[in-house]
């Protein structure tokens, strides 16, 4: 079978998963499903970022060690894989020792060819991105995504990367590959950033002023940047180390999901860290939007922040994946409040998916009407629109069958006929609904396999609705 290989970024652990995530996990876990059921070996692969400045002083302020800080957050994201029905084979921790053998190993292979060295410099510094920003990233002499840090000024003596040696490499990669980042206005806009010059970036930091990260290899005095370490667990993950594992060759290059604010570190920063240790780049990334709150950035500050685990204690984890694949855009900014989840939960899944099953079924039952069992194939123009990113579309042509039953019962008014005619219009009702459950069971895998034992039987009967109303 061919191997497939996916990733999400790794979020910090300095604060619970919010809905921005939840909505990158829940897309990559759909292309993980719909490659699964195309007959792909699939390696799906998610986790934690643990180390740096954030999680250092976020431990102090607790007054833990910072290790017994991540343990405790880790574990709220190894919790989405039940909370989200997530289907990840595996969930890497940065602070896992195979992962920090080979973020060492990296280190060592870029360093022995000629593309890590030593200097001082000054810099304006935000904890927040754990990146190093130049006087065109501020807004204000502030970081536009995190103004509520104040900007370090760091003079010190670190290790550098030669960034710089690969911008022409990383331009004739973009040419060869025009669909490298998806959407391509990101792929005109990495592209933009290369080609205006790129500076050689800090990979180390002093040990004696922030000591929670990965050794050095060869200076026990530094530990390495905390972007330089965690990127290396898209490989790791795979066993990669000096000596690579059957499993690295089998399933690298791969796939990669991530943020529009993770564009610059994941579509140029690691594929020049690829290039520089031999290896081969990724394959492809798709770059998500933010979600927004009324039109606002999510923020602890202005008290807008989704907990996604809290909506889905309140409507159940179908409906959450639900909005955020139907009701965000793939690549563009989306709006996100208890609002307008209500309103797309009660038309679509309420009024849409709900009404119909239940409509269907108090018929059968009525008419005391039997069928045959069927095999149904999912659509492959749903499966498509999946591998093409676009999830809104997939749930649409999957919701069009649903219309499609509705306009069929309406018309022929279902609930009226008898004999021959009624048997007819409830297989093809039948028919309908079995092949919205086949198709919905890599978006929706509990609401699915409901649907699929209810209806995919001989004998249907009613059930109670699958979707509460909202008071």
């Amino acid at each position: 079978m061919d191997k497939f290989y996916i990733t999400t970024t790794l979020p910090y652990v300095n604060s619970d998963p919010h809905i921005g995530f939840a909505m990158e996990i829940i897309r990559a876990d759909v292309v993980a499903r719909v490659k699964r059921a195309r007959g792909n070996q699939v390696w799906f692969n998610t986790g934690t970022d643990e180390h740096g400045q954030k999680i250092y002083q976020k431990a102090v302020e607790e007054g833990v060690l910072p290790q017994e800080y991540c343990d405790r957050f880790a574990e709220k994201f190894k919790g989405l894989k039940s909370k989200l029905n997530l289907s990840n084979d595996t969930f890497i921790r940065t602070t896992d020792k195979k992962h920090i053998k080979a973020a060492q190993d990296f280190w060592t292979a870029c360093f022995n060819n000629g593309d890590i060295y030593k200097k001082n410099y000054q810099v304006k510094y935000c904890v927040g991105c754990e990146l190093e920003k130049t006087d065109s990233d501020l807004v204000d002499n502030k970081c536009p995504d995190h103004p509520n840090y104040e900007l370090e000024l760091r003079d010190e003596e670190n290790y550098f990367f030669r960034f710089s040696k690969y911008q022409e490499k990383l331009l004739d990669f973009y040419k060869k590959n025009p669909d490298f980042v998806c959407p391509d206005f990101r792929m005109k806009e990495i592209t933009n950033f290369v080609e205006s010059g790129l500076s050689d970036f800090s990979i180390s930091r002093l040990k004696s002023k922030m000591p929670w990260g990965v050794e050095v290899p060869g200076d026990r005095g530094q530990v390495m940047y905390v972007w330089f370490d965690a990127l290396v667990n898209y490989i790791s993950v795979l066993g990669w180390s000096s000596t690579a594992s059957a499993e690295f060759g089998e399933y690298w290059p791969g796939v990669q999901v991530c943020g529009k604010d993770n564009l610059r570190q994941q579509s140029a920063m690691w594929q020049a860290m690829l290039m520089s240790a031999g290896l081969p780049n990724t394959k492809r990334i798709y770059v998500n939007g933010f979600i927004l709150s009324d039109g606002v950035k999510m923020s602890k500050s202005l008290g807008n922040v989704i907990d996604p685990l809290e909506w889905v204690e309140k409507y159940g984890t179908d409906a959450v994946r639900y909005f955020l694949l139907s009701s965000i855009s793939s690549f563009e900014d989306g709006d996100a409040t208890e609002e307008r989840f209500k309103e797309v939960y009660t038309a679509g899944l309420v009024n849409g998916l709900g009404n119909l099953t239940a409509r269907v079924a108090a018929m059968i039952e009525k008419a005391e009407t039997e069928f045959e069992d069927a095999v149904n194939t999912p659509d492959n123009e749903v499966f498509r629109a999946v591998e093409e990113y676009n999830f809104a579309l997939a749930i649409e042509l999957i919701w069009k069958k649903i219309k499609t039953a509705d306009t069929i019962i309406n018309e022929k008014k279902a609930w009226s006929l008898t004999g021959v005619e009624q048997k007819e219009v409830l297989s093809e009702l039948v028919r309908i609904i079995r092949q919205v459950a086949v198709d919905l069971d890599v978006f929706l895998p509990e609401m699915a396999k409901k649907i699929q034992n209810q209806f995919g039987g001989e004998k249907i009967t009613k059930s109670e609705h699958l979707f509460a109303r909202l008071k």
